[in-house]
């Protein structure tokens, strides 16, 4: 290969991959809400899931774009895991629809009768549109135009080099097939791009480049390369990310492993299928065909074991508030035995008051509004509520001794303060910034302040794991902060008479501070009955139950 068809391959592949970023750039824009609903409405079933990823990757032509969309989708609640990998399977297959461009239009046609129109076209749209829908199509356009010329450039360069290269004389055997599988990967991973490694595939194999079989081991190599794109954006993301890529890379291997295996029986049936119809055939084509063949044999052959692998990707990746969210100490084993149950009860119970206290110390500390770890915390708290009151549904179903049968709803009554604590406390960080807003009232401003950390201690007191808990203490301070509110509030109402403070601004504080009362409340009440779980239990009950635990 001299200088300039050197020249000519390497500005071919620029062509194209400038080609592939206009369309889907654009076509994420020109048809953003209509991915959106696909997306969200039509995943009910997972038919319907494979055919909604087949339709957005072939509009989009880009099956990584989908898979991160998909993870987006995942990651917000908007669908599930097994939804998830439905839309990988139709987007395994949407992205064959390269292969068919590239065969049926890129080599049947001259392509700049109609690509440098297409480019004219749609750089006069983007110009004079600009970031408008229409704008984003004619941006569209012009990438179909560039990525066509870019063909067309690649498809000059083989045919000129012809079957004199090397790579022609490698022979056609199982090793050869992986060889050129190793190559097609390790393309896709430099270019980012397995429908560029998919053109260029195709170009050679027409120019006489490569046999039909190492094409196919090359497109093979591709498909499994298309894989490192997704398993980059998931180093460091969250568990779900992870889930999502894990099952790309899985679906692909096997898929990849399936047709590489059976490779000679596939091109020979791709062979006679096309004659049997009496249908005129190139190498492009069967290449292209053999692409999406075995991608939908890769989903037939993995659709059955799909939720199995749901429910293995669910063990693994898992985010810290998803281990969190699990019961330490709620085991169905010993629901039957009521005094491990309660000890049970009791320590479960305890992790909720946990983080609801570390819930309400940061919103009572923060000033920039709700973070992502309140959020995080109320839904690992809710979770184990549910776990808390479907474990007392299990004690009930026991033989339950009269003198412990009413300390159960003490249990259900401790989880509803800490839930109010946990809602309280995404109410204040909401609203905490209005704090600020009185810093040029000094003595307001510090009454604001003491008050708070008259809370945070009692927050940082009512533990009941403490050595030094005391009830008393707790309700004695308690008290105080009740004084103390009654003091802020009326101090707060003297401000807005006074037009010290803006009435909208008073009455906003007066709210927030009644919140953080609220927390005080709640705290304390939920330390005083969880200590009734443990002491409803006999002395030498609750020393077996804490042997139990221990071992």
């Amino acid at each position: 290969m001299n200088l300039s068809s050197l020249g000519n391959f390497i500005g071919g592949i620029g062509l194209f991959l400038l080609g592939m970023q206009l369309m889907t750039e654009g076509l994420k824009i020109a048809a953003g809400n209509t991915l959106r609903s696909i997306l969200e409405r039509s995943t009910s079933t997972p038919l319907r899931g494979i055919l909604s990823g087949i339709l957005i990757t072939s509009l989009v032509q880009s099956s990584s774009a989908v898979t991160v969309a998909t993870i987006g989708f995942v990651n917000a609640g908007l669908m599930d895991l097994l939804q998830a990998i439905t839309i990988i399977y139709g987007s395994n297959i949407g992205t064959t629809m390269t292969g068919w461009l590239v065969s049926l239009v890129g080599f049947q046609f001259d392509i700049k009768i109609f690509a440098l129109p297409l480019i004219g076209i749609g750089m006069f749209l983007r110009i004079s549109k600009g970031r408008s829908r229409y704008g984003a199509l004619g941006e569209t356009l012009s990438g179909f135009g560039i990525f066509f010329l870019g063909i067309d450039l690649l498809r000059t360069t083989f045919a000129g080099t012809g079957v004199n290269l090397p790579l022609v004389l490698i022979d056609t055997s199982i090793g050869s097939h992986f060889a050129f599988l190793v190559i097609g990967f390790l393309l896709t991973v430099a270019v980012q791009s397995s429908s560029a490694a998919i053109a260029i595939t195709l170009t050679a194999t027409a120019g006489g480049f490569v046999p039909l079989e190492s094409g196919a081991a090359l497109v093979i190599g591709a498909n499994i390369g298309s894989t490192s794109t997704a398993a980059l954006a998931a180093l460091g993301a969250t568990a779900n990310a992870k889930r999502v890529a894990t099952a790309h890379v899985i679906f692909n291997l096997v898929t990849g492993l399936v047709a590489l295996l059976m490779l000679p029986f596939l091109i020979k049936a791709l062979i006679i299928f096309p004659q049997l119809l009496h249908v005129q055939t190139n190498a492009t084509i069967l290449l292209a065909l053999f692409h999406s063949a075995f991608n939908i044999l890769g989903v037939c052959l993995m659709w059955p074991f799909s939720r199995s692998m749901v429910i293995i990707l669910k063990r693994y990746f898992r985010s810290h508030e998803e281990n969190e969210a699990q019961p330490l100490y709620l085991d169905k084993n010993i629901a039957a035995t009521p005094v491990l149950a309660f000890h049970a009860l009791a320590k479960e119970v305890e992790r909720i008051g946990n983080i609801s206290r570390r819930m309400a110390e940061s919103a009572i500390s923060s000033e920039t509004g709700p973070s992502p770890q309140l959020d995080a915390d109320r839904h690992v708290l809710l979770q184990l509520e549910l776990e808390v009151g479907n474990f007392i549904n299990l004690i009930r179903r026991g033989n339950l001794p009269e003198e412990l049968d009413h300390v159960l709803p003490n249990a259900l009554r401790v989880t509803s303060y800490y839930r109010e604590v946990a809602d309280v406390s995404l109410r204040i960080a909401q609203m905490q910034q209005q704090s600020r807003l009185v810093s040029n009232n000094t003595t307001l401003s510090q009454e604001i302040g003491l008050y708070k950390q008259h809370v945070v201690k009692l927050l940082e007191l009512t533990d009941v794991a403490r050595e030094d808990y005391e009830p008393e203490e707790c309700a004695a301070l308690f008290q105080e902060t009740e004084e103390m509110y009654r003091h802020l509030k009326s101090s707060l109402l003297k401000a807005g008479t006074k037009a010290l403070l803006p009435v909208g601004l008073m009455v906003a504080l007066i709210d927030l501070m009644s919140d953080i009362r609220r927390i005080a409340d709640q705290i304390e009440k939920g330390a005083l009955y969880l200590t009734t779980l443990t002491k409803a239990m006999p002395v030498e009950a609750e020393e077996a139950a804490s042997a139990q635990t221990a071992a």
